[in-house]
């Protein structure tokens, strides 16, 4: 192995994690928003948001990943007659996904809440939104914390599948660097690096968040 071939080509790579970044920022938030309200549709009293919920969660928990990545982004015109762009049908189609995951891990948080919380809520007269808005939701999502982060991790390396439609995160740019040196492996071995070192922010940083959050009960 000879890194030193690749490293006037290190920056180009490093660019790269604002990239993969945007992509996970943005969609881990839009699949929380999307999470959050099928899991109350699947605790909810109205049989069709039920199937509709149970239904979304099947499909894309049942289907590869990638696969709903190139149908958004090759079946595009298609589906809505304009091509998306690589970056949005990464952001959509990571986001669609994980929000069929966190649907189920807040579904999970919701109802390992104490009974007693929602008894008492309602024995008070409180409206159903306000209680899970200002009661239920905060105490699901401190015990759901670690899997959140846990699905965000997950989340932060299977961006890497982007490189199959040429969005040029740290992948793609691994790629690029290595068709040019003829030479994959030290650049594939620069690239995981990094995923392992952002990897292990974020575990510490979900660590340090429940920590205080722990101290704050």
């Amino acid at each position: 192995m000879n890194f030193e071939q690749i490293v006037p080509s290190m920056p180009y790579i490093l660019q790269g994690i604002w990239v993969t970044l945007q992509i996970v920022l943005i969609a881990g938030l839009l699949g929380f928003a999307i999470g959050i309200i099928l899991s109350l549709f699947k605790i909810g009293r109205i049989p069709f948001l039920r199937w509709f919920a149970d239904g979304y969660t099947s499909i894309f928990r049942g289907t590869p990943l990638v696969l709903q990545l190139m149908i958004i982004y090759y079946a595009s015109p298609q589906l809505f007659g304009v091509q998306i762009e690589a970056y949005t049908a990464a952001i959509l189609s990571f986001g669609l996904n994980s929000a069929a995951y966190i649907s189920e891990i807040i579904r999970a948080g919701i109802q390992a809440v104490d009974k007693g919380q929602r008894e008492a809520a309602m024995a008070l007269g409180v409206p159903y939104n306000k209680m899970m808005k200002d009661v239920i939701l905060p105490q699901a999502l401190k015990n759901i914390l670690p899997a959140l982060m846990n699905e965000f991790i997950t989340l932060t390396k299977e961006s890497a599948i982007v490189t199959v439609i040429g969005v040029t995160d740290i992948m793609r740019r691994a790629y690029i660097v290595g068709s040019d040196k003829f030479s994959f492996l030290e650049p594939l071995l620069f690239a995981g690096m990094i995923y392992y070192l952002m990897v292990l922010v974020l575990t510490f940083a979900g660590k340090w968040v429940e920590g205080r959050m722990r101290k704050s009960d």
